[in-house]
């Protein structure tokens, strides 16, 4: 059993990846790190783990632990990553790991120097959903793709929220951008080669709240808007020839809708639905993490596609700068 330690009580942690890992069949919650102890220890009661530490370095320096999970404020992921690196833990962190492309290499060069495992925690590519698109897309489901499209929206003005207070990496392209960018590479296996943008942002908090994307991929288009002041919704459609695939509710399963990949031909006359109960992405992450961690053969996101991701991102804010189109 690999055994996480848990880099502070934030409330993806708590409501979604601890209750995933304790439910894994190979990994297991060792221990609670927060820099309130009343904190730490609460939510080691609430999840029966047997360690809570006052502070991050101590968790880090304890034997009672393998790798770290990191759910801390964006700005923060790098910093601690290579911390619990240079700990000799493996690191899974939460997206985005990075703010700028190149503030990843030093997170590539912590994994190589102390030989382990940092990932960063895309759950949708270990869902079978996403699984399903890449492997119909690979046979030929829709002909010759041409275009994907996408969305991805909520709506929140919290001041205190940290998606709106830019100091600790928030904005919608760090938060929800990254998931068109990282679901289409994900299930086509290509890089985008440039793109257009238009992005706003809001007055008071100076995020970025609303970004409508174009990105060529070479062989097809991928077009996506996504915004943290609009109305809940998110879709993905990728258009052949051949036919489509529409992907009900691809990044927060089971939220916005079934967990149902829908493949329909040429003439609208004929329609797949591939359904996946309780498909649970954040514990099918965990165990494919662990199987890594422990040197067996398994898939998981790099920080060489990571890094990718990120200079993606970036291309997009520096093309809604100007007109025209931005290399990646």
């Amino acid at each position: 059993m690999l055994r996480f330690g848990i880099l502070s009580t934030a409330k993806i942690g708590r409501e979604l990846v601890v209750p995933a890992i304790q439910d894994a069949e190979n990994c297991v919650v060792s221990a609670i790190a927060s820099r309130d102890p009343a904190k730490a220890r609460a939510m080691a009661e609430r999840f029966s783990v047997p360690h809570a530490f006052g502070s991050y370095e101590e968790m880090l320096a304890s034997d009672t632990i393998d790798a770290v999970y990191i759910p801390l404020p964006t700005s923060q992921h790098v910093e601690w990553a290579i911390k619990a690196a240079d700990a000799g833990k493996h690191v899974l962190c939460e997206k985005p790991l990075a703010l700028k492309a190149d503030e990843i290499d030093a997170v590539i060069a912590a994994r190589d120097r102390n030989r382990v495992l940092i990932s960063e925690a895309y759950m949708v590519t270990y869902s079978p959903v996403w699984r399903k698109v890449r492997s119909l897309i690979a046979e030929g489901a829709v002909g010759r793709l041409r275009h994907v499209q996408g969305a991805f929206t909520y709506f929140n003005r919290d001041p205190a929220n940290m998606r709106n207070i830019p100091a600790l990496g928030g904005g919608g392209l760090p938060d929800i951008g990254v998931y068109p960018a990282i679901t289409t590479r994900f299930s086509t296996g290509k890089e985008p080669l440039r793109v257009q943008a238009n992005t706003e942002r809001d007055p008071e908090f100076g995020t970025d709240v609303y970004s409508s994307v174009r990105a060529d991929f070479g062989d097809f288009e991928l077009s996506f808007y996504i915004s943290t002041q609009l109305a809940a919704r998110q879709v993905m459609v990728f258009h052949g020839d051949q036919g489509y695939i529409e992907v009900k509710s691809p990044f927060n399963a089971d939220r916005y809708g079934r967990e149902e990949v829908e493949l329909t031909n040429q003439n609208h006359g004929q329609s797949q639905l591939f359904r996946f109960q309780d498909a649970r992405q954040y514990k099918l992450e965990a165990e494919a993490f662990s199987r890594a961690a422990r040197g067996e053969a398994e898939e998981v996101v790099t920080l060489e596609s990571s890094r990718l991701n990120q200079k993606f991102i970036d291309a997009i804010y520096r093309a809604s700068e100007r007109d025209g189109w931005e290399r990646v």
